[in-house]
């Protein structure tokens, strides 16, 4: 039985609207009710739209995707929030699988000097199909730690370290399972992962950073980046912290990411912390690149999807996962401002309004970092043309009146405005 087909009309969503007094009305639909909801009901021109009326900007979720988007037809202007198959880049066994093949082609094409820009993820198997071939490595390191996590699930849930075969034997054996239900429901697959014992701690506590990357296209990875980070105690998943006696949620445990960077510039020095993120940035890049050509790049979609990061004692970042759906609840009063920020510097740059001219380089929190090519820095002293001396356009950690730029790019569209009407 096929869906119904969801006519979405031009009218409401039309992307030029001549007469200047005619106010553009974007209907929405969003089963969320978190900050996102919030954002999106107070942005002018905005039309909740519920149950089945017809839409035209869905911030829908990846089950109602799988389901729906072949039987759904979408006009030219209609926006929804995930790629068909995202999973390739967040799903923890398909990111290790497109990361080791594009590091082999880069290898292949381009040398092993660019190769190595990949190594930022642990040792990683799948299991069970790479269980022999873990073996083989576990046995060659004896005595480190391990994690296992299972490859489709998130907030820390089935995860566990190890440092026995005994644990991965028991687990292999049964995972879970009565005799009756081992032929009738397969194991569920698992990446172990070498545990990284060296973390970078803050006032002695590990910590994780999230960083959210803004995908609008694939075809030419026109992407953008935004974050903060979150030192707090040794579980550093919010889902688990939110659970201890001691969590405060008027403090919450989270750090904005100027913060942090404004800490490891005063123990560290300007230079070395500019290298760790420069570093970040191209985990943004080299992660993107490697699902470039295997995820359905539909004009209709975007995604923004958070990056969770480990730092360690080296300063050298690792990519733990990336995620399909953060999450948008905020923990505190401060993670509400900033995820309210950033969801508003989102549906600026998906620009249902068409205001923007393509042009920019810096929307608000989000930098452009990539756009058939990385995008360079322009900023006064600063030489870029065919000096060699190129700085990337990333701003990530440092100080950036958003209000301002923000104030000045949409005084730059109604100037525009006024000239061409």
């Amino acid at each position: 039985m096929s869906k119904p087909k969801n006519l979405c009309s031009k009218i409401h969503g039309a992307p030029k609207v001549k007469e200047r007094d005619q106010k553009v009305c974007i209907r929405f639909k969003c089963t969320v009710l978190n900050t996102l909801m919030d954002v999106l009901r107070r942005r002018p021109g905005w039309v909740e739209v519920k149950d089945e009326g017809e839409w035209d900007f869905y911030w829908c979720d990846v089950s109602w995707l799988r389901e729906n988007f072949d039987h759904t037809y979408m006009d030219e202007h209609v926006r929804i929030s995930h790629f068909r198959n995202h999973y390739e880049l967040t799903r923890k066994n398909y990111m290790v699988k497109n990361l080791k093949r594009f590091r082999k082609q880069l290898e292949r094409e381009v040398g092993k000097l660019e190769a190595a820009k990949c190594d930022f993820f642990p040792k990683t198997f799948e299991l069970p199909s790479d269980y022999h071939l873990f073996v083989e490595e576990f046995r060659k390191t004896p005595g480190i730690t391990w994690i296992m996590k299972p490859v489709a699930r998130s907030q820390g849930k089935g995860i566990f370290l190890f440092r026995k075969l005994k644990d991965i034997m028991d687990w292999r054996k049964d995972v879970g399972r009565s005799d009756d239900q081992k032929d009738d429901i397969p194991v569920e697959n698992y990446v172990a992962q070498r545990y990284i014992e060296n973390p970078y701690l803050i006032g002695g506590r590990k910590f994780d950073l999230r960083v959210y990357v803004l995908v609008m296209s694939m075809w030419n990875n026109y992407l953008l980046c935004s974050g903060y980070s979150l030192p707090d105690v040794h579980l550093t998943n919010v889902a688990v912290q939110k659970t201890s006696p001691d969590y405060d949620p008027e403090k919450g445990c989270k750090w904005m990411i100027q913060r942090f960077r404004q800490y490891l510039t005063s123990k560290h020095g300007p230079e070395i912390v500019e290298t760790l993120f420069r570093d970040m940035d191209n985990i943004f890049i080299k992660s993107l690149q490697s699902v470039q050509k295997v995820i359905i790049s539909d004009k209709h979609c975007f995604e923004l999807y958070g990056y969770d990061i480990l730092i360690d004692q080296d300063l050298k970042p690792w990519l733990l996962e990336v995620n399909a759906s953060p999450s948008l609840a905020a923990s505190s009063q401060e993670d509400y401002q900033l995820k309210t920020c950033l969801l508003e510097d989102t549906l600026h740059i998906v620009d249902m309004e068409a205001r923007l001219t393509g042009k920019e380089k810096r929307v608000g929190g989000f930098d452009l970092m990539w756009n058939d090519g990385p995008v360079s820095r322009e900023e006064e002293g600063i030489d870029t043309a065919g000096t060699g001396n190129f700085v990337a356009n990333t701003h990530l950690g440092c100080n950036n009146d958003r209000k301002k730029q923000l104030r000045q790019l949409f005084c730059s569209f109604h100037s525009q405005k006024k000239v061409t009407s």
